[in-house]
Formats: structure tokens, sequence, C-alpha cells
């Protein structure tokens, strides 16, 4: 993760923790539009820090601080797209992984029974 130091033109917030991708994808676009990029330094987050701070409330809400992460998560109108496999494991839906991959909705697998 990154903590913005200063966000420059960017829609960044000061003091923010955001994935390293979206931030170098942020300031890219910053610098093709011709604004100023933000400025942050790399932080390493302990284990009960980045499994709280993840895009899905639902995985957060399994680690700990749960009534917390559930308090938040409602005041703010949070939606989990449930993309992880943990989330998918705690509402009880297939793994977004193998035959569980969404391109595999549309496909139908014929059997056939062999006598012997």
């Amino acid at each position: 993760k990154i903590i913005v130091e200063n966000a420059g033109d960017t829609d960044f917030i000061e003091g923010d923790l955001v994935d390293k991708f979206i931030f170098e994808r942020k300031n890219q676009q910053a610098i093709e539009n011709g604004r100023e990029p933000a400025i942050g330094k790399i932080s390493l987050l302990g284990i009960t820090k980045a499994s709280l701070n993840t895009d899905s409330f639902i995985s957060a809400a399994s680690f700990q601080e749960t009534v917390k992460v559930l308090t938040d998560a409602a005041i703010t109108g949070s939606i989990d797209s449930l993309r992880g496999l943990k989330e998918n494991v705690i509402v009880g839906r297939l793994i977004p992984v193998g035959t569980g991959q969404k391109r595999f909705d549309d496909i139908n697998i014929e059997m056939k029974i062999l006598d012997k």
C-alpha cells in the first residue's frame, strides 16, 4: 500500500492508504492529462491492518473487529462485489476459480453413462 503524502492534482486525500496499482494508474492518468501526480511512500502493513484494509468488508469482518467493520460498511453504504475467495465462501457461493469463474457459466456439460 501507499500512504499519500501530497495529493497533487489527483482525487486522493493526504493520509489515504491506497493500493499501489491504483496509485500508479491515477498518477499516470494525471501525467497524461498534464496535471501534477500525487506523492506517497510505501507502507508495509501488519497482518491485522492488511486484513482489515481490503476492498471486501465481508472479508475484513471475518478477521477481527467484526462489529466495527460491519458498522462502518452500513454507515457508508458499502457494497461488496464478492470477487475474492473468502467472501464467496462466507456467503455460500461458488468461488471464482476454476469452473466457478463467470466465463464458465454458460457452458453445458453432457455426461454419458457407459454400461459395462
